[in-house]
């Protein structure tokens, strides 16, 4: 092969070392000394504490190399894979989600007796995919970083093999998830035998070439399905129902980062799909993200009113909060996703932060998960209680919070692109929702001790803790860097 002949792989690098250092690892755990019998979990914890610390340096160092590909457009392998601002912006989300998830999981792996290096792997493999998602500038790549990223978190989601729980999470996920997937390969099929093409350029151009006629109904059963897949990836309503049960049974920070990482992959590619190759297409489309963002707001609002489970709560604040985003989306402008970016990297956050304060609810040595078990929390724990109120506060949207301005931007989308009801029902969504934030924050301060949540707290999650609500507190004083990223990001999906 002369040099001609090779490929340029800069634009893949981060891609490409992360994979290739998670194979390392996934290696180094492999063939690590077992030691001898009544004493493989210390072992065990030992090697996921190494390997996690080796994780999060490889994640750290894959942001650095984000740095030189960050800009301009670029496309390899063949037109399958694009790297430009928009994708770049998310990456940087991503593996930030996956660097908290790391650090605030090893203690709870530790006390529960399941740390294992394979986590790390898996939290590893699956932010590979994830990058290829984002990256996807065809139907055939875009499905190849899906399930890759897939894969990786449904055995992540059925991590604690003891649980029952656990393992019906996983289960669940994983038949659900192969529906999705099955229709939204069906989907890319149909596109495929209407368009004879997959790679997104080309399908722009033939869209764009036959604007102004009526597509085909084949193609518009391919949109559809497409459509499936992807609500079903950011759990969307009609295509949420795996959302609270996955949500409850996983291990929480698996459910940490299910509501960061996979949930960012997933809209950025919502956003790649349908404002590039099916941008034209947008008085076909529009109708039904709008129909499934106002189901999304209502049913996270009103759903999440009776619940005393504080994992199933935030199950249903995750699907409200994708119908909030996807009001953005169906904008299909330049402000609409500038807002779609500004309120999922507020929400990464938030989310975040809130697991990482459930993460610190135990009492005698074990995990709790009702609100009620929160009582008094101002009294026993004054900073976690504050920590706690502030996320609480900020995914209400209750002003300064960053959570405010991040629907402040999404509001003020759809009102510009003529969505009036889509923004009434996003208002009275938010008003509803917030009933049920405001009472655990009313449970914290103002309900009578039962029982009070262990004091020890792991020095990883405070750094969190400090550092996500530090981060919510002050995004009004120094919101430049995000909303100028934001609106490069976003430029550069509409100029590609």
């Amino acid at each position: 092969m002369s040099p001609a002949e090779i490929p340029n792989l800069a634009p893949a690098i981060p891609e490409l070392f992360l994979i290739v250092v998670a194979m390392s690892l996934l290696m180094l755990g492999v063939f690590q000394k077992v030691s001898p019998k009544g004493k493989e979990v210390e072992t065990d914890a030992k090697i996921s504490r190494m390997i996690t610390n080796l994780g999060i340096i490889t994640l750290l160092l894959t942001l650095i190399l984000l740095w030189p590909v960050a800009g301009g457009r670029m496309v390899v392998f063949n037109y399958l894979f694009i790297t430009d601002s928009f994708a770049t912006f998310f990456k940087v989300l991503i593996l930030i989600a996956s660097v908290l998830t790391l650090v605030i999981a090893q203690g709870y792996l530790e006390r529960h007796g399941i740390a294992r290096y394979e986590f790390c792997i898996l939290v590893l493999f699956a932010s590979v995919g994830m990058m290829m998602m984002i990256s996807a500038n065809d139907l055939i790549s875009l499905y190849i970083g899906l399930e890759l990223q897939s894969l990786s978190l449904y055995v992540l989601a059925a991590f604690q093999r003891e649980d029952t729980r656990s393992t019906e999470a996983g289960l669940k996920y994983f038949v659900l998830g192969a529906l999705a997937s099955g229709m939204l390969l069906y989907g890319c099929s149909l596109v495929y035998g209407f368009t004879g093409t997959t790679n997104f350029t080309q399908l722009a151009q033939f869209f764009a070439e036959t604007k102004g006629q009526t597509p085909g109904v084949g193609l518009i059963f391919g949109l559809v399905f497409i459509l499936v897949g992807l609500a079903f990836k950011v759990s969307a309503v009609p295509f949420h129902m795996w959302t609270p049960d996955v949500y409850e049974g996983a291990p929480t920070p698996v459910t940490a980062f299910f509501a960061a990482g996979p949930k960012l992959a997933a809209m950025a590619l919502f956003l790649r799909v349908m404002i590039g190759p099916f941008g034209d297409l947008l008085a076909q489309w529009q109708q039904i993200v709008v129909l499934i963002s106002m189901a999304s707001m209502v049913l996270g609002a009103f759903a999440a009113i009776n619940q005393k489970n504080i994992k199933r709560l935030m199950a249903y604040s995750s699907i409200g909060h994708v119908g909030f985003a996807l009001i953005g989306l169906a904008a299909g402008d330049e402000v609409g996703v500038r807002g779609v970016l500004i309120y999922m990297a507020i929400y990464l956050v938030m989310s975040i932060g809130t697991f990482a304060c459930i993460l610190c609810m135990r009492q005698s040595h074990r995990m709790v998960e009702d609100i009620d078990d929160l009582a008094g929390l101002s009294k026993t724990h004054p900073m976690l209680a504050f920590a706690f109120a502030v996320f609480m506060f900020s995914m209400a949207g209750v002003p300064p919070l960053a959570g405010f301005f991040g629907k402040l931007f999404i509001f003020r989308s759809a009102i510009d692109a003529g969505l009036y009801a889509l923004a009434i029902v996003g208002v009275l969504s938010s008003v509803v929702a917030a009933f049920y934030y405001l009472r655990i924050i009313k449970v914290m301060y103002f309900d009578d001790v039962t029982e009070a949540l262990d004091q020890s707290i792991g020095i990883e999650i405070r750094w969190v803790l400090v550092g996500t609500s530090v981060a919510v507190l002050l995004f009004f004083a120094f919101p430049g860097p995000l909303l100028s990223s934001a609106q490069m990001a976003a430029q550069a999906l509409f100029s590609g």
